[in-house]
């Protein structure tokens, strides 16, 4: 996924360019679909159930004992880091953070509900932090626009 290539012969990069790693035409199809994969996934698959309360859903936030409240605000964080997760300055971000609700979930699956299925969100973490790594530049170019923001205020 993070396989990069070199420039042609004779090309240069611009400032705006330099950061970027120049991927082959596959990999960037590779970590695209990767990408919109996984946000359908927690979005539709893992976020929606959530926000609409579907009974496995409550029943799950019910043994944690949080209440109906923790689970719509689960559901949305899901929802809102899936659609981030498809807008490029925000995926690196996003990605970083569903690794943190994955830690976050894998300890609740241990502590609160039994341990079953506890490796589903360890699994989930590998390709958020492909993700992250691959969009790292992506990262830093936000974390430059966000500063520029912050000196003008």
């Amino acid at each position: 996924m993070s396989a990069t290539t070199t420039l042609p012969a004779g090309a240069t990069r611009t400032a705006a360019t330099a950061a970027a790693p120049v991927r082959s035409r596959k990999a960037t199809i590779g970590l695209r679909t990767l990408t919109i994969a996984l946000a359908l996934f927690m979005g539709v698959g893992s976020g929606l159930p959530k926000l609409f309360a579907a009974s496995a859903a409550v029943e799950g936030f019910d043994k944690i004992g949080f209440g109906d409240w923790y689970m719509y605000f689960v559901g949305g964080l899901e929802v809102a880091g899936a659609i981030a997760l498809l807008i490029p300055i925000l995926s690196g971000v996003s990605a970083m953070a569903f690794v943190g609700l994955m830690v976050g979930a894998t300890i609740t699956t241990i502590t609160a509900m039994g341990g079953e299925f506890w490796y589903s969100p360890v699994i989930l973490i590998i390709p958020f932090v492909v993700i992250a790594r691959a969009q790292r530049h992506q990262t830093v170019r936000l974390v430059k626009l966000l500063r520029q923001v912050r000196r003008q205020v």
